[in-house]
């Protein structure tokens, strides 16, 4: 049976065998192409993700375009004009079908082009805190804290509040102090400074701080505030370090350092010698329960 009865254009082996090679010469120039593509990005200085998807991208468009050339070629009677109609129908389609994939695609360009965070980086996005391992075109892969994958999409990633917390080569920590009324506050404020500096993992510059930030029932409270490195271990190694080298430093001086809890202290008194020689001990309701320092 003729394929003209069936309304399909005539095929010519030869012509066929020649769109098969043209197909295949498109697949080797895509491949040579994302090389070429992947070395510059990296070159220019763009994340290996950014690298990676765009180097694809130009593979893709090669070969599209050669896929198209072939079919040409292959059927003379198809004009490229009528193919591109095909497509802008497929893809009206397909987008109509696919929002929210379409929408992550787009996301991902955008995450992408702009990098404001890059694999490496430790990020918050929502609940999730960890280490960027990639970001694709969908979505975004993260290894929490605690060894997690976690696979966020980009439009959620796109759309909300990310925390970079690598953004910038250093953070500031705070240490919180409870101190007790009477204290001398220049001598504790020397020695907390004096103490920070000595600190491994403590920056020097900016310089740390020791402020006095409120009055409470029971001490008065202040704040030494430090800079160190910006990532997640970091910072807990350096905070833990401060932490015991203040309770080491101030209770070396003699500096208080009460709980801010109320303590409830039982006390006994015994009425008179006489009552005491008598018999059994009797207590005072009052004078049995109160708060410390009554």
């Amino acid at each position: 049976m003729d394929p003209t009865d069936w309304g399909l254009p005539e095929i010519e082996p030869a012509q066929v065998g020649v769109g098969v090679l043209v197909l295949l010469g498109g697949f080797v120039l895509g491949r040579l192409a994302q090389f070429a593509l992947q070395r510059y990005w990296n070159w220019r200085g763009r994340s290996p993700s950014f690298a990676s998807v765009f180097a694809s991208l130009g593979k893709w468009t090669v070969v599209t375009i050669a896929a198209g050339a072939a079919l040409t070629v292959a059927f003379p009677s198809v004009r490229p004009v009528n193919v591109l109609g095909g497509l802008g129908i497929v893809s009206i389609a397909a987008g109509i079908a696919f929002q929210q994939v379409l929408g992550n695609l787009f996301a991902g360009v955008i995450l992408l082009t702009r990098e404001p965070f890059r694999g490496g980086d430790q990020v918050a996005i929502g609940d999730v805190r960890g280490t960027v391992v990639r970001i694709n075109l969908r979505e975004t892969e993260i290894r929490t804290f605690d060894g997690r994958r976690v696979i966020i999409p980009n439009s959620v990633v796109h759309d909300g509040v990310v925390t970079v917390q690598t953004g910038y080569e250093r953070v500031r920590t705070s240490v919180h102090v409870g101190v007790a009324y009477g204290t001398d506050l220049d001598q504790a404020r020397e020695l907390g400074l004096r103490t920070l500096a000595a600190v491994p993992g403590v920056l020097a510059d900016p310089a740390p701080q020791a402020l006095v930030t409120g009055l409470g029932n029971v001490v008065i409270e202040m704040e030494l505030r430090f800079w160190s490195g910006a990532k997640q271990l970091e910072t807990l190694e350096t905070r833990d370090r401060v932490i015991q080298a203040i309770l080491r430093e101030f209770e070396a001086a003699g500096i208080e350092m009460p709980s801010t809890a109320p303590t409830i202290v039982v006390r006994e008194i015994v009425e008179n010698s006489e009552i005491s020689a008598r018999g059994p001990t009797t207590h005072s309701l009052h004078d049995r329960t109160g708060l410390a320092g009554a």
